[in-house]
């Protein structure tokens, strides 16, 4: 139970978290569209953390959504600094955004064959929505990455500076042996070789 429970909130809190970091970019971006786009991203990060912490108050009894979210301290989050971290720039926020989204739909896609059946269902639907990011994500790397001379030196900078924390992604927890033998989630470990591939 408490190894369930110590991964959904590390789920809820890094959606949550990164949902915030997201929302910074309304009124911020290049375009219009990509203000739209980016704020709606976030609400469904957001959204995403709530599905979470409402699965923990359902499951185990815990908190409403609204208290697990915002009436923990800081030394009770367990997001990775990943998802906390500021972004430099707009070349930076689609680099992460390419990284964390793909990490994530991974995540849920090994989450759909979950023994604890309420995580998978909610893996299901997740997964439908985080397609979108993919796609979004997948279309602006090239886009930037392939422009022109400076864009493409500037994204291929902030990869450098990205790719290092965003192994803190997949930094297993003390349950990941349990987690692996009940057949809840396979581990980080397998699923940062699918991202690195």
């Amino acid at each position: 139970m408490e190894a369930i429970k110590n991964l959904l909130f590390r789920m809820a809190d890094d959606e949550l978290i990164y949902g915030h970091r997201m929302s910074e970019w309304t009124g911020m971006g290049p375009i219009i569209e990509e203000d739209i786009a980016f704020s709606s991203m976030a609400q469904d990060k957001i959204g995403h953390a709530w599905a979470n912490y409402n699965l923990l108050n359902r499951e185990f009894n815990l908190a409403n959504a609204d208290s697990l979210a915002f009436f923990r301290k800081e030394t009770e989050m367990f997001n990775c600094q990943f998802a906390e971290l500021p972004d430099e720039g707009y070349d930076s926020a689609i680099i992460r955004h390419f990284l964390f989204n793909h990490a994530e739909y991974l995540r849920y896609e090994m989450l759909e064959s979950s023994s604890f059946a309420p995580l998978a269902q909610l893996a299901k639907k997740i997964k439908g929505e985080l397609k979108y990011h993919v796609l979004h994500a997948d279309t602006w790397l090239p886009r930037l990455g392939n422009g022109t001379e400076e864009s493409h030196a500037r994204m291929q900078t902030a990869l450098n500076e990205w790719f290092s924390p965003a192994l803190g992604i997949f930094e297993a927890s003390e349950f990941e042996p349990q987690l692996i033998s009940e057949k809840v989630f396979d581990g980080e470990k397998i699923l940062q070789e699918k991202w690195l591939e």
